[in-house]
């Protein structure tokens, strides 16, 4: 079968369980402005996992299923990869996950609250944020990666973070716009998808880009290809994650002096 997840009741005020998962590599796809392309590039990490010898996760974390939807479309014919609707689940994540997926892939919701964000971005390999180059995009996206950087204490560093630029026209003012805004923050832009209809067609039919004819997909694979090259760097680092605890005592003091500031 290529999904295997269980329907339960929804729940939009969940914090999800990700103890137990260190030696997985845990991609995160999140941005708080909904409508960004968070989906279609989670959708595309997986079935690209899929197509190269992988069974992935996708973990879909946010209440409305778009990646679930996207795995119900995927024909039984097509590489494998595992679901989990984990904001409607009670059971651990780390039961969850197939014991033959090396890579957790992490479809988080829009508008996340900080200290449910905290709990994936301190142990998370690595973060992608994918942006569409327009004016509000990019303001939206600045604040966010402010609280990244700040609230959230993610060590730009450790290089951990890195963006997406979605539905790009190239010799476009916007696209110039959200390259300086990035140099200006020194993070880098390691892919650029192309305003194509080749994005809409694969969703729709529960496959990835790469499962579409070479012949259309030439310019797009390359990006995809861009990724999964950063995504390997990633991938042979060594990280030292926090403990459960540990995570809740960081989580209970960023709250405590947010709470002194707005005093």
């Amino acid at each position: 079968m290529a999904c295997c997840y269980k329907t339960q009741e929804a729940r939009h005020d969940k914090v999800i369980d990700i103890n137990g998962l260190d030696n997985l590599h845990k991609i995160v796809v999140l941005n708080p402005k909904g409508g960004c392309g968070k989906t279609t590039l989670a959708t595309n990490l997986a079935s690209t996992c899929a197509q190269r010898g992988s069974t992935p996760t996708l973990v879909d974390c946010d209440p409305q299923g778009f990646s679930m939807r996207w795995l119900e479309k995927r024909p039984a014919t097509r590489p494998v990869v595992h679901g989990i609707e984990a904001y409607a689940s009670d059971t651990p994540l780390a039961a969850q996950v197939n014991p033959e997926s090396s890579a957790l892939i992490f479809d988080l919701p829009a508008a996340l609250p900080n200290e449910h964000l905290q709990n994936y971005t301190y142990t998370a390999d690595s973060i992608l944020i994918p942006i569409m180059p327009s004016a509000v995009d990019v303001y939206s996206a600045t604040r966010f990666i402010g609280e990244l950087l700040l609230d959230q204490q993610l060590d730009r560093r450790e290089q951990r973070l890195t963006i997406v630029a979605n539905r790009v026209r190239r010799n476009t003012k916007s696209f110039q716009m959200l390259k300086s805004f990035l140099t200006s923050l020194d993070i880098p832009l390691i892919a650029v998808f192309r305003d194509s209809q080749n994005f809409v067609h694969a969703i729709a039919q529960g496959i990835g880009i790469c499962e579409l004819p070479a012949y259309r997909i030439k310019n797009d694979i390359q990006q995809i290809d861009a990724i999964f090259a950063w995504l390997g760097g990633q991938r042979s680092k060594v990280r030292i994650f926090p403990s459960s605890e540990q995570r809740q005592e960081m989580i209970a003091e960023i709250a405590f002096r947010r709470a002194q500031d707005r005093g």
